[in-house]
């Protein structure tokens, strides 16, 4: 139309002029001649100008609906179809929300690895490369290629650093006192250890490999740090699932453990009431964290990195000339690091390494291992009341598994049921804080006998 537009306009102005000087002199009909030469190669200037215009504007719409079609194909939705398993994937992290946000399920760690199990499954984002620590190397070159976030902050993990932090604020924010009170108390929190070591027979009984069998069995320690420091350098390709399995069942002490302490205790046996702790002296809880640091590393050297931070953070709140750099280690230290380890483990559970049969056999073996930790602390209450005096409440024996300080309330809860005027909280945190050094423990020894 635009085109047709001038054609018109540039024979209108020739046939005025034409008309026009029609009676001229030569010379002037010269002139005119010349001066329509000229308005006809202008309008040819203008058609050919337009015409290459209209070629471009042409180009750029093919160019424009390339571009439309490669982002289309390139969008998450588009890659859905592809990617089935991570549909399922994304639900999964979706239940995980509802637990930690509706139930209240260990929040502080359940959540941030939901999220990250979220990211990354979520077709397109590349927030994180499992081939780039595949057989359990860190392979640099590959950062080099387009690393994502979660790449980089799962070195962490890789490297031992946020369960060396984590442990550094569990030992800030715990109290030794109960169990110097009460060394009996150490006893039972080893005994809870027996989860940990017959799941490992169990583990290598359903057919896996001696260093995945420790990884599995060091669930039944109901501590999710010790299990990542420990799967993280023996079989980093379960650490997705091991690691959901060790915090859910850590979130789900109220409803596991009672059960388990009902069916092997008698109601006379709930009803023990016991008597009230000794005063420790600020000299017993300074020495305390120095001397385990020192025997537990040279009998166990691989122990060492897991119970020289959780010493070294006890040490920073019972010294009481660091106080700043205990409520930093409690606090923001101990937040960050949280945000950091539950993401990249979140990150880990892709849709490949946590859809399988051999997911499920690790849920399975989880279940059996903190059951057995449970049951152990509270068979050994009941064998040492053959020969105590002053008889132990065997519900404070389910708290040996380190979930610090839940597995203590819940033996609380349970003893105030049968007997309300029983107070077994501060007798329940000396298993409670053993079972912490008792899993780190245990965590030297499968290094030791299977580390690299």
């Amino acid at each position: 139309m635009k085109y047709i537009q001038k054609l018109l306009f540039i024979s209108l102005l020739l046939f005025i002029t034409t008309n026009v000087f029609a009676q001229e002199p030569t010379e002037t009909a010269s002139a005119l001649e010349s001066t329509t030469e000229e308005i006809v190669a202008t309008a040819q200037d203008i058609i050919t100008s337009d015409v290459a215009t209209n070629e471009e504007y042409v180009e750029e719409d093919i160019q424009f609906g390339e571009s439309i079609k490669k982002f289309l194909k390139r969008s998450g939705i588009a890659q859905l179809g592809d990617h089935w398993k991570s549909i399922i994937m994304i639900l999964i992290s979706f239940l995980l929300f509802y637990l930690a946000i509706k139930k209240g399920y260990e929040p502080l760690l359940l959540l941030p690895i939901a999220f990250g199990m979220l990211l990354t499954n979520l077709p397109g984002a590349e927030m994180y490369h499992s081939e780039y620590f595949a057989e359990g190397h860190v392979h640099w070159d590959c950062f080099r290629n387009g690393a994502g976030l979660l790449d980089f902050l799962y070195l962490g993990v890789k490297l031992g650093i946020y369960p060396c932090l984590i442990f550094m604020g569990v030992g800030a924010m715990t109290d030794f006192g109960p169990l110097l009170a009460n060394p009996k108390s150490l006893l039972l929190g080893a005994a809870a250890q027996l989860g940990i070591f017959v799941t490992y027979f169990c583990s290598i009984a359903m057919g896996f490999l001696p260093n995945e069998a420790a990884s599995i069995a060091i669930i039944g320690g109901a501590d999710g740090p010790t299990a990542i420091f420990l799967t993280s350098r023996l079989a980093p390709e379960l650490l997705g699932p091991i690691a959901v399995a060790a915090y859910s069942y850590m979130a789900l002490v109220p409803v596991i453990q009672p059960p388990i302490m009902r069916l092997l205790t008698t109601k006379k046996e709930r009803k023990i009431q016991m008597v009230q702790l000794r005063s420790v002296s600020k000299t017993e809880k300074i020495i305390f964290p120095v001397m385990v640091t020192v025997v537990v590393s040279l009998l166990l050297p691989d122990a060492t990195p897991l119970i020289g931070c959780l010493m070294f953070g006890n040490l920073l709140r019972e010294c009481g000339v660091t106080d700043r750099l205990s409520k930093t280690v409690q606090n923001e230290l101990m937040n960050i690091t949280i945000i950091f380890l539950g993401t990249t483990v979140g990150a880990t559970a892709t849709a490949d390494a946590f859809l399988n049969l051999q997911t499920l056999g690790i849920l399975a073996v989880g279940i059996v291992a903190f059951a057995l930790g449970s049951a152990g602390g509270v068979l050994l209450a009941k064998f040492m009341n053959l020969f105590l005096k002053n008889k132990i409440n065997p519900l404070i024996g389910s708290a040996g598994v380190s979930a610090v300080p839940m597995a203590a309330r819940v033996s609380q809860t349970v003893g105030q049921e049968e007997n309300p005027r029983n107070f077994l909280l501060m007798h329940a945190m000396g298993p409670n804080v053993a079972g912490v050094i008792g899993s780190a423990v245990a965590a030297g020894i499968m290094l030791s006998m299977m580390g690299s």
